[in-house]
């Protein structure tokens, strides 16, 4: 059974923390990349058995997503800062 949710609301449900969740069908935030919600087709406390499952089934192409308490970065007003790789070392 396939159900639709937002990362949020995922990471908000006990069934799910502290466990690797299969979503497919995401859709991402254009600015980070990150999916923000998605259909939940599977979901393993181990990330090899999970990703076994995924590759055996139907929904080859999800999006594996670490579901933990911790706070996500609010999103930022400004782009991140680009710094140069290519800096000479001076003494």
């Amino acid at each position: 059974m396939v159900s639709r949710f937002t990362w949020s609301q995922i990471r908000q449900t006990d069934e799910y923390r502290g466990r690797w969740v299969a979503l497919d069908n995401c859709k991402y935030d254009a600015r980070t990349a990150q999916p923000v919600e998605g259909s939940v087709v599977d979901s393993d406390e181990d990330l090899v058995e999970l990703c076994s499952r995924i590759q055996q089934g139907q929904n080859r192409h999800c999006a594996i997503l670490f579901c933990d308490d911790a706070e996500l970065d609010p999103p930022s007003s400004r782009p991140p800062s680009v710094r140069s790789a290519a800096r000479p070392y001076t003494h």
